[in-house]
């Protein structure tokens, strides 16, 4: 197979630039590794034509990727003093991660050269790459590019020239929406880092996730997809991270950030131990609770005693399940005793998880709550107590990344199967965004959404009108027909 760019410049020698010449050596390509002063808007002119012309290769380069720092006026300045340099047919191409494409190109006598070819840490590793066009990029050179990460061992996805592009557009959703759940005070770290695995199945969560990446790198880039949005409330930032951003508490790097670390290892408090009761009181179900059939086969397998009135006796535990909704409110509008009343998430399967996650309201009585923790915990299955929350971890997190994955189908920013592709591979989740909604019900993730919205009062939860049209009349959010 001919290489598509047999000579590759690669301005910026740090770990992301070592990464690509790595993988375009690999590519049969020949690599030319440069790296700059650290004003490096300064001295792009001086560095960049001595140490082509020392290489004897003016001229001669197919194609240069720049993953210097990422500043605007940087980037700008090296791009112009490399159209000086390379010959009229070379492709030019950014790594950049948060700035756009069509910004850094636009001081370019010929912008239609410049593309984005966003790779991610590390390299070798992360094989996913984004092609994005600038408003005046050529397609040629997307598809150039395109087959060149193929040649690298990479899969390629397209992206338009919008903040964050695919990958980083698209996590927006898991690490904001848990900083959300701390601040209203529903559970700890520890305990939604535990849920969000235990219950999805993602390799880390959102706080041990943060940690690994720093908050010096991860709440800059909330920050800024924040306000390139001008202020979309799907994206706000959270305080949190801001203070122990401003204290230094930056992550495993410093040894310290949500977890504390020894020897490089997280030290994650104990979970609760299971209660110990004398007696568990009979279990009446609300008869508008999700997987309610499964819910009382759940019941029977634990041994539990079952109501089956119309409404709970004086002695019983009434548990509801609901669906974006906090448990204070379903208890007000089911008149149900809300000391006596308790919620457990069933938006997925029981047998599909790990963990089991109950929701106290205000008034719950602390018997109560220790008589249901030790139930549900009588087969040996982890049991979380959380405080009351509209839609409670799993629910509020899930859905929260489906909505922001369906806008970026809305916004046409790139096709469903790039998407499911970029996030699959560049943020590990265990599904793609829109596969995990058509698993758990494109209709119970507008019911999440539209119950939050209400609860909440925040257009932060209002469906996207791609998921709303999709999941009213039935229709698969991954497997998508090209018209």
């Amino acid at each position: 197979m001919k290489n598509q760019f047999p000579i590759v410049g690669i301005v910026g020698a740090g770990a992301m630039g070592r990464g690509i010449a790595q993988i375009a050596a690999q590519a049969g390509s020949r690599v030319l590794l440069l790296d700059m002063q650290p004003d490096a808007a300064a001295s792009a002119r001086g560095s960049i034509q001595a140490q082509w012309q020392r290489l004897q290769d003016k001229g001669r380069c197919d194609l240069v990727i720049e993953a210097i720092v990422e500043r605007l006026d940087a980037k700008q300045a090296l791009f112009a003093q490399l159209e000086a340099v390379v010959g009229p047919h070379a492709v030019l191409a950014t790594n950049t991660s948060s700035l756009a494409v069509t910004a850094i190109g636009a001081t370019l006598r010929r912008p239609e050269r410049l593309a984005g070819f966003h790779f991610f840490n590390p390299v070798p590793l992360m094989k996913v790459v984004e092609v994005i066009a600038g408003l005046k990029t050529a397609p040629t050179v997307c598809e150039s590019l395109s087959h060149y990460a193929r040649q690298m061992g990479h899969t390629p996805v397209q992206a338009q020239d919008t903040p964050g592009f695919i990958v980083n557009h698209a996590g927006r959703g898991f690490g904001t929406e848990a900083l959300r759940i701390v601040g209203e005070g529903v559970a700890d770290f520890a305990t939604i880092d535990r849920i969000l695995r235990d219950q999805v199945g993602f390799k880390l969560g959102p706080f041990e996730l943060m940690d690994l990446t720093a908050l010096d790198v991860s709440h800059p880039v909330m920050e800024s997809i924040y306000h390139q949005y001008y202020e979309e409330p799907r994206f706000r930032p959270s305080v949190i991270t801001a203070q122990r951003l401003a204290g230094g508490i930056l992550g495993k790097k410093v040894g310290e950030g949500f977890y504390r670390y020894e020897n490089g290892v997280a030290q994650v408090p104990a979970e609760p131990a299971v209660p110990e009761v004398a007696s568990i009181p009979p279990v009446w179900v609300s008869t508008r609770a999700a997987r309610r059939a499964e819910l009382y086969q759940l019941l029977k397998d634990l041994g539990a005693t079952i109501e089956t009135g119309a409404s709970p006796s004086q002695t019983a535990i009434s548990l509801v399940a609901p669906l974006g909704f906090d448990i204070t409110t379903v208890a007000v509008v089911e008149r149900l005793d809300p000391a006596r009343t308790i919620g457990i998430d069933m938006l997925i399967d029981d047998a599909a998880t790990r963990r089991r996650v109950l929701a106290t309201n205000p008034a719950t009585r602390v018997d109560i709550r220790d008589a249901a923790h030790a139930l549900f915990a009588r087969d040996g299955k982890a049991v979380s107590v959380i405080r009351d929350s509209g839609g409670f971890v799993t629910q509020r997190v899930v859905a929260t990344i489906v909505n922001i994955a369906s806008d970026i189908c809305q916004q046409q920013i790139c096709s469903p199967r790039d998407l499911e592709t970029a996030v699959t591979l560049g943020l590990g989740y265990p599904l793609g965004p829109l596969a995990m909604g058509d698993r758990w019900g494109p209709t119970n993730i507008l019911e999440v959404l539209f119950n939050m919205q209400t609860v909440y009062g925040d257009t932060r939860y209002r469906p996207s009108p791609w998921l709303r049209r999709r999941g009213a009349i039935g229709l698969s959010l991954a497997h998508v027909e090209e018209h």
